[in-house]
C-alpha cells in the first residue's frame, strides 16, 4: 500500500515539471518582454538626438578693413620689410555670448608675416569686437600680390570666413650700413634720381670710438600708397673722441627738385662733433602715391661739438622759405620740418617769369624730346640750369 502511495506521489511531480515545461517556451528571444511579462507597455526610441546647443544659434560674420581713410587710394601697398596695419572685425549673430576663435589663414604669405594667427574673443549676442593685425612681408618678399584670410568659428555658430590681401613693391634702390668699434672710419655716398627728383650726398669721416653707426637708403620710384619714394635713416649710439684730434666729422644733403616732380625741399647738415650720446633721424619723401609732393625731415640728437642745421623750400613762382640753426657747445635738440608742395602737377616755369628773370613767351612749334618735362623753350633753358644741381654743393 505504502509503495502504491509512493508512486502515484512520483507520477504527480512528473507531470508537473511537464507542464511547466510546456509554458516555459524554448523558442522565445531574450528580448521578447510581452510573452513573459504581459500588459507592460514597450518603450520607443525618439527619432532624432537633443542638441547639445538647447536651441541657441546663429551665424558669425568677419570683416577685415585697413587703417587709414577710406578715401585713400592703394592703401595696400608696402615695401619689402615694412609692415600694414588691418582691423579684424568679428560680429556675433546668436543670442548668447559666444566664444570665438579666430584664426589667419596664410595662403600666399609666409605665416611670420603675421603679429597673431590665433586668438579668442568672447563677443556678447549680437555685439562685435574688433582686434589690429599687423601684417609684415619680409625683406626677400617678391613682389606681387598676396592673400590671406581670417576665419572666426564657435559652439553653436555658423563658421565666417573673409579675405585680404598686400601688395609688395621691391626697392630700386637700397643701401644700408652699420658698423661699431673703435678707429677710423670713412663714408661717401652720392644719390641721384631724376625719376624721384632726389640728390642724396653724405660724407663722413670719424676716429674714435662709437657702439652703432647707421646710415641707411631706400628708394622707390614709382611709389604706391603710403610708400616713400626716397628714405634715407641715421642713428649713432655713443660716439667718444678717445684722444686729441678725434672727431666725428660730416656733411649730409638731401635735395628734392620741383621740376622734376619733387617738392622743391633741401635740408644740409654739417657737423664736427667730439661727442654724441645719440642720434635718431630720418628723411622721407613723397613724390608719387597717397601722401604725394611730401618731404619730411626729423632729428633727435644729444651732442657736443659743432651743428648747423639749413632748411629751405623753393618753388618757383610760388614760395621760398629758409631756415638755418647753428649750434656750439653742448645740446640736446628734437627737430621736424614738413614740407608740402599741393601744386598741380605742370612745369614750375611756363609763359612768364622764372625767379624773376624774364623768359620768351612759349614757341608751340618748337617739339621737345619726350624725356623733358617742358613744354615751352623757357622753361627747357630753366631745366638746363637745374640739370647741374647735382654738381654744386
Amino acid at each position: 500500500m505504502r509503495r502504491d502511495l509512493i508512486m502515484m506521489i512520483t507520477m504527480l511531480i512528473l507531470t508537473a515539471c511537464q507542464a511547466q515545461a510546456t509554458v516555459e517556451d524554448p523558442g522565445m528571444t531574450l528580448g521578447d518582454v510581452s510573452a513573459t511579462w504581459p500588459g507592460l507597455p514597450t518603450p520607443s526610441i525618439p527619432d532624432y538626438l537633443p542638441s547639445p546647443c538647447g536651441g541657441d544659434s546663429g551665424a558669425l560674420s568677419v570683416d577685415i578693413t585697413l587703417t587709414g581713410p577710406e578715401s585713400e587710394r592703394d592703401k595696400s601697398y608696402t615695401t619689402q620689410g615694412n609692415g600694414l596695419d588691418f582691423v579684424v572685425t568679428v560680429t556675433n549673430g546668436g543670442s548668447t555670448d559666444a566664444e570665438v576663435e579666430v584664426c589667419v589663414k596664410p595662403m600666399d604669405c609666409a605665416l611670420d608675416w603675421f603679429g597673431w594667427t590665433r586668438t579668442s574673443l568672447n563677443i556678447p549676442a549680437g555685439a562685435t569686437r574688433s582686434r589690429n593685425l599687423a601684417v609684415q612681408p619680409d625683406a626677400n618678399a617678391v613682389e606681387g600680390r598676396y592673400r590671406f584670410a581670417v576665419e572666426a568659428s564657435a559652439k553653436c555658430r555658423t563658421s565666417a570666413s573673409k579675405e585680404a590681401s598686400v601688395r609688395v613693391q621691391a626697392y630700386d634702390y637700397a643701401s644700408e650700413t652699420a658698423i661699431s668699434g673703435s678707429g677710423q672710419f670713412q663714408m661717401s655716398k652720392d644719390l641721384r634720381s631724376m625719376k624721384s627728383g632726389i640728390k642724396s650726398s653724405k660724407d663722413v669721416i670719424f676716429s674714435g670710438s662709437v657702439d652703432a653707426l647707421v646710415k641707411n637708403e631706400y628708394m622707390v620710384n614709382e611709389a604706391r600708397g603710403k610708400n616713400a619714394n626716397f628714405i634715407e635713416r641715421d642713428a649713432v649710439d655713443n660716439y667718444n673722441a678717445l684722444a686729441s684730434g678725434d672727431a666725428l666729422v660730416g656733411t649730409e644733403s638731401f635735395k628734392s627738385s620741383a621740376i622734376f616732380g619733387g617738392v622743391g625741399a633741401k635740408v644740409k647738415e654739417t657737423y664736427d662733433l667730439q661727442q654724441m650720446e645719440f642720434k635718431s633721424q630720418d628723411f622721407t619723401l613723397h613724390q608719387t602715391g597717397s601722401l604725394k609732393k611730401t618731404a619730411e625731415f626729423k632729428t633727435m640728437d644729444n651732442f657736443t661739438g659743432y651743428y648747423l642745421l639749413d632748411a629751405r623750400q623753393s618753388v618757383p613762382g610760388q614760395k621760398s622759405l629758409k631756415e638755418l640753426e647753428e649750434y656750439f657747445g653742448s645740446f640736446e635738440i628734437n627737430r621736424r620740418i614738413l614740407f608740402r608742395n599741393n601744386a598741380e602737377s605742370k612745369p614750375a616755369c611756363e609763359d612768364g617769369e622764372c625767379q624773376g628773370i624774364a623768359t620768351p613767351a612759349a614757341n608751340s612749334s618748337r617739339s621737345l624730346p619726350a624725356s623733358s618735362p617742358c613744354t615751352s623753350s623757357s622753361c627747357q633753358n630753366f631745366v638746363n640750369r637745374l640739370n647741374n644741381f647735382g654738381h654744386r654743393a
